[in-house]
């Protein structure tokens, strides 16, 4: 058992978890936030998907004690003062989903991307800050899988939220670093 802090979408908790618990099931049983869903348990899904300090993680990976001191948020701390983020509205808009399962990993995942600068494995001009490109964006949310298949959708909604210029100022509300 280890005590842990940690702040979980604004609001912290401190928690006395077993070493082994894993971030996910802290979130999902400890704090009752079930929009994190449990894929694989694996790590290779996304599903699970949250931020950690602004970054992305799976969270079926990340223990729950090497969280002390962590700011986490998960899909439900995305929408702020009761409207949606501008990636959920263009989930909807898009119709970037099917069954939904995946949804809020896929969520947070774009909104960690939207974040991150710098080439990827598809980036042509490796001095440059690329555009975030429908290449871009599939390959850095290649490690979100979507069993219904609404890929086409996802990469659509995201690259709407691109190229409407509040990539990086999202990604500053939502992680607090600009791309």
């Amino acid at each position: 058992m280890g005590d842990v802090t940690v702040r979980v979408n604004g609001t912290p908790h401190s928690l006395d978890v077993d070493s082994r618990m894993s971030l996910l099931d802290l979130l999902r049983e400890r704090l009752g936030l079930t929009g994190t869903k449990k894929g694989c348990d694996h790590g290779q899904c996304g599903a699970c998907t949250v931020l950690i300090d602004g970054r992305r993680a799976v969270s079926c990976l990340a223990l729950a004690v090497a969280q002390d001191g962590a700011d986490v948020t998960t899909v439900e701390g995305l929408a702020a003062d009761g409207a949606l983020h501008p990636l959920q509205a263009a989930f909807i808009e898009r119709d970037a989903f099917q069954c939904g399962y995946c949804t809020p990993g896929q969520l947070c995942s774009a909104a960690g991307m939207l974040g991150e600068a710098g080439p990827s494995v598809v980036t042509e001009d490796l001095t440059a800050d690329p555009p975030l490109s429908a290449a871009e964006i599939r390959e850095r949310m290649s490690g979100n899988l979507c069993r219904c298949g609404a890929y086409v959708n996802i990469v659509a909604a995201i690259g709407d939220v691109a190229a409407a210029g509040g990539a990086a100022d999202m990604a500053t509300a939502v992680t607090g670093t600009a791309r």
